[in-house]
Order: structure tokens, then sequence, then C-alpha cells
């Protein structure tokens, strides 16, 4: 009987062990679908646990809206976002802190692709004759694949991507949008320059079917961004410990999931000129 004591007291002790830490838990922005980010983001997992010393696991989720809803909720603790959804995730969760980002996100830009039936070349700026054909953006909430996209259409023409075009859609991520305008399903879209050259680099574009016609100014983008709470719950200096193993990922295989070079520090001022576009095209209150 004293020895049952003792185990069911051992066992009640690890199980409160357990519980003190709870699992950290990170997301990413679904800007390719959802198989492709488990496979990305899964050994960046392994790598964080092993750096924390504390179990993290990965989500994956449908929708950028539901990146930022996940963070907001405590659902996640740590997200890599693009800078919109930074932006907006750090509004609704007061304290939280924008930790590091890729040594390409401060001068990140996005590609404009056409069909090649359309006849479209590479030029210096978008074409007067890119009016009336049908163009895609990415996710409604995607910085690279809509936001500034949409900024420099509104910039040049003078006018919102519906005035300009015959027919706007939504992708929903940027595979998907190259897919759409290689197939012709639209003429011409927007996406981030890092998902085309890696896809291009692996093979799975049809270069004879679809080319880019225009590369934008540059402008900040992807960033990891932690709750500000994460001190009170993992204790003290665990965000620096989490900024610093971010920093610390140099092997090429966990860099390819971004895909980065490195890890650079950053702040929420960095993406204040995201903030500022979004509120001029009504995509931030």
């Amino acid at each position: 009987m004293f020895r049952n004591l003792v185990r069911g007291l051992l066992l009640m002790l690890l199980a409160g062990a357990v519980n003190a830490a709870p699992v950290f838990v990170f997301t990413a922005i679904p800007d390719q679908d959802e198989t492709q980010l488990k496979q990305r983001f899964q050994k960046v997992a392994d790598y964080l646990q092993a750096e924390l010393q504390t179990e993290v696991r990965f989500v994956p989720v449908k929708s950028y809206a539901a990146t930022i809803t996940a963070f907001r909720n405590n659902q996640v603790q740590l997200a890599w976002f693009g800078g919109l959804s930074g932006v907006k995730a750090r509004e609704l969760v007061p304290g939280s802190i924008a930790l590091a980002q890729g040594i390409e996100d401060p001068e990140f830009k996005s590609f404009f692709i056409a069909n090649t039936s359309t006849g479209l070349k590479p030029a210096d700026s978008l074409p007067e004759s890119v009016r009336d054909l049908t163009f895609t953006f990415g996710s409604k909430g995607s910085t690279s694949g809509r936001l500034m996209p949409e900024y420099y259409l509104r910039e040049q023409f003078k006018e919102s991507p519906d005035e300009v075009f015959s027919r706007v859609g939504y992708s929903g991520n940027h595979s998907r949008t190259i897919a759409l305008v290689e197939s012709g399903a639209y003429q011409l879209g927007a996406l981030n320059y890092k998902v085309w050259e890696a896809a291009v680099a692996d093979g799975k574009v049809d270069t004879s079917k679809v080319s880019v016609i225009w590369e934008t100014p540059t402008y900040p983008d992807y960033q990891w961004t932690l709750r500000g709470d994460m001190d009170a719950i993992y204790g003290e200096g665990f965000s620096e410990r989490v900024q610093q193993a971010l920093l610390k990922m140099t092997d090429p295989e966990l860099l390819s999931s971004f895909p980065r070079s490195g890890f650079i520090p950053a702040s929420n001022d960095d993406f204040e000129p995201v903030r500022i576009v979004a509120k001029q095209v009504g995509l931030l209150d």
C-alpha cells in the first residue's frame, strides 16, 4: 500500500511538472499549401525544442486570418507572419514583439507575372495594355501577394484594381497564383518573389507559359512575432532565448524552409511602412 501511495505521489508530481511547462506552439502564414507547410516547419519545431529545452509544436492554419486569430487567442505563441499579418496581430495583442526577420526581408519585393499568351514582356513599369485583362492576387491578407501589389497598382494607375482589370480574384496563396496564371485561368497575377524563384529552381513552373513582367520596389515583409507575456509563463529571459535561437539558425536545411539565408534582429518599428500603406489602401482600421 505504501509503495502504491509513493508511486501515486510521484505521478502527481510529474503531472504537475508537465503542466507547469505548457507546450510552446508556433505557426506560419499559409503562403503555400498545408502539406508543404508541415514539411517545411516540422524540423524547425525540432530545432526550437532542442534550443529552448521545452516542448515545441508546429500547428498549420488554413488562412492568414486564422493565423492572426490563433495568435490573438493564445493558441499559438510565436508566428512567422508576413508584414501585414504581423502588424495586425501585434495591434490585437499589446506587448507582442517582432523578434527577427530574414536577411532578405527589409528589402522584399513582389513579382507581377503574366501568361505568355498576353504577349507582355518584362518592363520597368506595368504597361497600359494590362487594362481589362484578368488578374489574381494571392491571399486577401498577404503583404507580398495583395497589399503591396495593390498599393503600387493604385500608385501607377490612380484607380483601384477592380477599375483597372476586367476581373480580379484571390488565389489564396502564392503557389496557387502561379498555377492559375500558368493555366490561363487568370492572365496576370502578383506574388512573393521568393516563392516564384524557389518554384522555378525546383522545376515547378513552365516558363514557356508564364513569366515575370515587372517587379515592385522593395518593402519590409516577413518576421517572427512573439506574444509579450512569454517571460511570465516560461520564465525570465525566455523571449531573449527565443530570439537568440532564431538568430542562431544557420543550418541550410532549416533556412530553406522559409527560404532565407539567415535571420537578423527585428523590431515593431521596422514594419511601420507596412502599417501606413495598409491604412492608405483600407486594409487596416
